[in-house]
């Protein structure tokens, strides 16, 4: 075998080799592939949980809300009138304050929960609380748990700042009432029941003070 049939040979088998060696490292592409290009770091913001493009979805709404519903407007529209507001951070507390406001009712604590309450709402729940005692009656109530907490409306006054969210809440409970003389009228102390409320709460965005209040109840 003369010698350029020889070379050629082995200039083509080194270049099998290295076409080979090329393969492993990239691996196979087929097709036209785009390149990946990473958005500019001022157009995105992230936290711990994910990354929202500005503009975009709000993820802390769209989570709770329909995205072109007239509450995703008027959450989104508290967000701007408030950085602090976070709807997510907005039903914990709601569910802590249906516990404590819904206990302190049953058990005629209103001192207690007062603070967190309208002024329509404190006289309405201080009225059933006067009644029972003038009649009576005491109540034995356990607050069990909640199983739902769903937000159902939202409004927002662009002028006032005024804003109220209306949230539907299931629970279990135990509720007993007792007449003067200690005996049971209605109710039972041990079997547990469902309970369906649904309650609005307001407060004025933008003020500095960050408590909402129970404005209205309803199921």
């Amino acid at each position: 075998m003369n010698s350029p049939i020889l070379q050629l040979l082995v200039l083509a088998g080194i270049a099998i080799f290295l076409i080979l060696r090329l393969r492993s490292v990239l691996g196979t592409r087929e097709g036209f592939e785009k390149p990946q290009v990473q958005a500019p770091a001022q157009s995105r913001r992230s936290t711990p949980e994910f990354d929202v493009i500005e503009g975009g979805p709000d993820p802390d709404v769209t989570d709770y809300v329909d995205a072109d519903s007239d509450a995703a407007t008027a959450l989104t529209a508290m967000k701007s009138a408030d950085r602090t507001f976070n709807v997510r951070e907005f039903l914990r507390g709601a569910r802590g304050a249906y516990e404590m406001i819904l206990t302190g009712f049953e058990k005629g604590d209103l001192a207690e929960i007062k603070p967190f309450l309208s002024d329509d709402v404190y006289e309405a729940f201080a009225g059933v609380v006067e009644a029972r005692e003038a009649n009576g009656l005491s109540v034995d109530f356990t607050f069990v748990g909640i199983s739902e907490t769903t937000l159902v409306d939202a409004t927002f006054d662009d002028v006032t700042k005024e804003a109220e969210i209306s949230v539907r809440f299931i629970a279990e409970t135990t509720s007993a009432v007792y007449d003067k003389g200690g005996d049971l009228i209605e109710g039972s102390p041990t079997d547990v029941k469902k309970q369906r409320d649904v309650w609005t709460f307001g407060r004025t965005m933008g003020t500095g003070d960050p408590n909402w209040f129970l404005v209205a109840t309803g199921e």
